[in-house]
């Protein structure tokens, strides 16, 4: 096999999230959009939230369709009596709140940038996310010092297509100007990841993380062409691995 390009999935394989709480971050999102001049219960706030957040879940979930965060906030808060869209620049700004929390639990995990770094030596390196705020992939990116590692970043929220669809791998392949054929898919999720990347033609490899567990490839009876404990084993075993 020749192989062009290495191409990570981000949150969970490259990096882990300690300490997250959804419920914190709710709650800064509803103390931003009050700073922002948008006055209502905080109770019914969250049910707006809540109802809009499921209506677009299904969209994303079933018929891979990318949603960013500001089209349910918007919707939320239209619900409640006010008329905004989603490119209203207050629910941006309280969106760069929402989401600050979460970027400061990332870690990168062990083996990560010397993976990176190997990868960079071989080839292409490319980079596949699932995320409805762009901006938050390519921020946190700069604050772990590995933006500089990637030839090509493709988030969800800017393609439209949420993986598994083959349409952002494709994507993908296309900007790092390789065939699938040529590239290897690193990645955590049985369905999103690795059946995802397989579908689309790619090599892959799935590495458990703190998201999904090996029992949980076993049980979606999915096969990726090769399975690791951790980046470190990939690390170590770079040159075998990659050109397997």
């Amino acid at each position: 096999m020749v192989c062009k390009a290495i191409i990570f999935d981000y949150i969970g394989t490259l990096v882990n999230c300690k300490g997250y709480n959804m419920d914190a971050s709710k709650e800064n999102l509803y103390e931003a959009l009050v700073s922002e001049g948008f006055k209502f219960p905080r109770k019914n706030f969250f049910q707006a939230y809540d109802l809009a957040h499921e209506k677009y879940r299904v969209m994303r979930y079933e018929k891979l369709r990318e949603v960013t965060n500001a089209v349910w906030v918007a919707e939320a808060l239209c619900n409640l009596g006010f008329k905004v869209t989603a490119d209203d620049y207050r629910i941006k700004a309280a969106l760069n709140v929402f989401f600050k929390a979460y970027v400061e639990t990332f870690e990168l995990r062990d083996g990560a940038k010397k993976l990176l770094k190997q990868s960079q030596q071989k080839g292409k390196v490319g980079l596949i996310s699932n995320f409805t705020h762009a901006p938050v992939i390519y921020s946190s990116l700069r604050h772990l010092g590995i933006n500089a590692f990637f030839n090509v970043v493709v988030v969800s929220e800017e393609n439209g297509w949420r993986k598994p669809s083959g349409k952002i791998f494709e994507d993908a392949l296309n900007k790092l100007e390789v065939e699938a054929k040529e590239a290897v898919y690193i990645g955590d999720s049985p369905v999103e990841d690795i059946k995802g990347a397989k579908e689309a033609g790619l090599k892959t490899i799935f590495v458990p993380s703190q998201f999904n567990t090996l029992n949980e490839l076993l049980d979606s009876k999915l096969k990726p062409d090769l399975i690791v404990t951790d980046l470190i084993s990939i690390f170590e075993s770079f040159s075998e691995i990659i050109c397997f």
